[in-house]
């Protein structure tokens, strides 16, 4: 159950990044997720309250503060690197920067390994590489695009151990509160450079797009933290990378983008990483 949870955030955090793209490709970064932030916390404090019993204690609201500030840190990170290099070369890294912490975290608390799993793991490795290809040239990777590049995925890895880490009798708050926490900032800071800014109209905002990005990511950040309570934090943290395979489908079927074979054998390979790692 927590293999396949995670491949359900994994398919969210996918649908997620496509969604939140055309919004930002419409609006701008910081209005997209001053919607998608806050959407995303009700939707996690609903489940919270109905659906995922949990407590809250002391622990749980530090754990939910760190989580909140590293993954705001991801995100900040994430946009900088996307806007400064190649989303085929950008993607690829913070991706398995992301896998390769909680992983590493999960091996070095001794969680146990077989060569099944460690097969997969290969498989899923080499499938968000392949899946995160864009056809033809890329720009060349400047230094500072590198950089960001690894920040986001060490960022993005940090996250993602947090919530696998935090206490079990939590449920889903410290990716809830974490995302509250969050939100207040992102929110401060989309108020503040608007009124810099002057007023924009709102009657065009992308709401479907935003909202939408807002709720499967928050809906796959749950799903992540309930995954690690039920399977190896190096199992789900693998699935969960496979991300970029949803969004590379959802961008050639709604936006008629192309998949290149090298993306094709990707796919395929990232639906074998999941039967293995499942299985």
């Amino acid at each position: 159950m927590g293999a396949l949870l995670a491949l359900g955030a994994g398919l969210g955090w996918g649908c997620a990044d496509f969604a939140g793209g055309l919004s930002a490709r419409r609006v701008g970064t910081l209005r997209t997720i001053a919607v998608s932030y806050p959407a995303g916390a009700i939707l996690l404090t609903v489940l919270a309250l109905t659906l995922v019993p949990g407590t809250i204690d002391t622990t749980v609201l530090v754990w939910s503060l760190g989580v909140g500030v590293v993954g705001l840190a991801a995100m900040f990170f994430l946009y900088g690197a996307l806007a400064a290099g190649p989303m085929g070369i950008v993607s690829p890294l913070t991706a398995l920067g992301g896998a390769a912490v909680p992983v590493m975290v999960g091996l070095l608390r001794g969680e146990a390994v077989t060569p099944l799993i460690l097969a997969g793991m290969a498989l899923a490795v080499i499938a968000v590489i392949l899946v995160s290809r864009e056809p033809g040239p890329h720009r060349q990777v400047t230094a500072r695009a590198f950089a960001l590049s690894a920040g986001a995925g060490l960022f993005i890895g940090l996250y993602l151990t947090g919530l696998g880490l935090s206490p079990e009798s939590s449920g889903i708050w410290v990716a809830t509160l974490g995302r509250w926490c969050a939100t207040a900032v992102v929110v401060a800071v989309a108020l503040v450079a608007l009124r810099r800014s002057g007023r924009r109209s709102w009657q065009s905002y992308p709401w479907a797009l935003a909202v939408s990005a807002g709720l499967l990511d928050a809906l796959a950040n749950g799903l992540f933290q309930i995954a690690t309570q039920l399977a190896e934090l190096v199992v789900v943290a693998v699935l969960g990378a496979l991300y970029p395979a949803a969004t590379l489908l959802l961008a050639h079927w709604f936006l008629r983008e192309r998949i290149s074979r090298i993306q094709g054998i990707g796919v395929a390979l990232a639906l074998g990483a999941v039967v293995v790692l499942v299985v």
